[in-house]
């Protein structure tokens, strides 16, 4: 039974659940985990084609309701709430990370021109803002190369995740000039082996990074 701090993980999308358990399993097993799934978001995201106020607000009260049960870090795992993700974690008293921050930080360590494959397009341009912020933070001019396969996610949606991975992989050869390539989801985990089979760069995903980092935090 897990013993180690309370994690509450906030999702969007079912498909991005079972990675991140794999990687805390992996990277964390003693962590306490509690999943809080509110899958209407990613599509009323992409219905009003912008981070509306409220939709804004449905992220800040989740995180609200996650520090209500007790979490000790909270981990949003859908990578189209950025600014929203912010504002919640200047609410609350204890660790919001935003599902790519651990990831883009190590992409930053491997070069300047880093790749991102993805699957769902609404989040691309707030992950590529996200991304540049970071890298002008840290006085960097990274330049970030996105690629969206929303095809992948289509397969992914009805269960077949070898199509989803085998798409992701046969896109990856397009960032053979990157310094490294991203997985820009959660849900884009699970195609890690087949991407760093199809391209000679390394291979980043978040679920793993992210582990990582709440793990340093608070462990």
């Amino acid at each position: 039974m897990a013993n180690g701090p309370r994690i509450v993980l906030i999702h969007a999308v079912q498909v991005a659940m079972q990675p991140v358990a794999d990687a805390f399993a992996a990277e964390w097993p003693d962590a306490d985990t509690v999943n809080l799934l509110e899958d209407s978001l990613s599509g009323d995201r992409a219905a009003a084609g912008a981070l509306t106020p409220p939709i804004a607000a449905r992220i800040v009260e989740l995180a609200r309701y996650g520090c209500r049960i007790g979490a000790d870090g909270i981990l949003f795992t859908c990578s189209a709430f950025g600014p929203a993700i912010e504002t919640a974690a200047a609410e609350c008293d204890v660790p919001v990370l935003k599902p790519n921050e651990a990831m883009f930080e190590l992409a930053l360590e491997a070069g300047d021109t880093i790749g991102m494959l993805a699957t769902f397009e609404p989040s691309v341009d707030s992950m590529a803002d996200e991304f540049a912020e970071l890298a002008t933070a840290r006085g960097r001019q990274a330049v970030l190369h996105p690629l969206c396969v929303p095809r992948a996610m289509t397969a992914l949606k009805t269960g077949d995740a070898d199509t989803h991975n085998a798409l992701l992989a046969d896109a990856a050869p397009r960032l053979s000039h990157c310094d490294a390539v991203m997985l820009a989801h959660f849900s884009t985990a699970r195609a890690t082996a087949s991407v760093a089979a199809a391209i000679d760069r390394p291979v980043l995903n978040s679920p793993a990074s992210a582990v990582r980092k709440l793990k340093s935090l608070l462990a």
